[in-house]
């Protein structure tokens, strides 16, 4: 086998590696974990040691485009939550704690997971809607502690939920589109 058709197929193994480590950190985000920076990090680190002369390189102008749409997708997905519990109407207390149920019922989300028979899909539905059920309980509970009437704080929580979920998918998206970006950047 020639040199060159043997470092161009160990080339294409590195990014194969590259977005199916991409893949993982896109689920990561889900648990409300970092998964788009990550990803970032891994992009990085690829164009530092992929040689320049590989048809599977790409630049660090791949990577800055891939921090900036980490950076909207984190902003879009923190206004996003903000902004619908605060059209509720929700206290601090109730704000803090629906962060802290989103957190808690993320992990027991991809713990039990959704019966669905495709087990990755099922535990990453399963995070997202039990973060979302988190977010409700704790917005809730904030509210009760706050001393707002039942109803009330059942009205904030739902909406901590819907916020949750729409700040959640609009990161997920935000994280496929740098999967996008990259895997075109590396065929180009």
């Amino acid at each position: 086998m020639e040199d060159s058709a043997y470092l161009n197929w160990w080339n294409l193994a590195y990014a194969l590696i590259l977005l199916s480590i991409f893949i993982g950190c896109w689920s990561l985000n889900s648990i409300s974990a970092p998964g788009n920076w990550l990803m970032v990090l891994c992009a990085a680190l690829y164009s530092w040691l992929m040689p320049e002369a590989s048809p599977y390189a790409f630049g660090w102008w791949v990577v800055a485009a891939l921090a900036i749409l980490a950076g909207i997708g984190e902003l879009l997905e923190m206004t996003t939550s903000a902004v619908g519990t605060r059209k509720a109407g929700g206290s601090r207390k109730g704000a803090i704690l629906a962060v802290v149920g989103s957190f808690a019922g993320s992990i027991a989300g991809l713990m039990l997971g959704i019966p669905i028979p495709i087990p990755v899909i099922g535990s990453l539905v399963g995070a997202l809607l039990f973060a979302g059920c988190g977010a409700m309980l704790g917005a809730y509970l904030g509210e009760r502690w706050d001393g707002k009437e039942n109803r009330e704080a059942w009205r904030v929580g739902i909406s901590s939920f819907w916020a949750r979920l729409a700040g959640s998918l609009i990161k997920l998206l935000f994280g496929l589109v740098m999967i996008a970006v990259a895997s075109i950047a590396m065929v180009l």
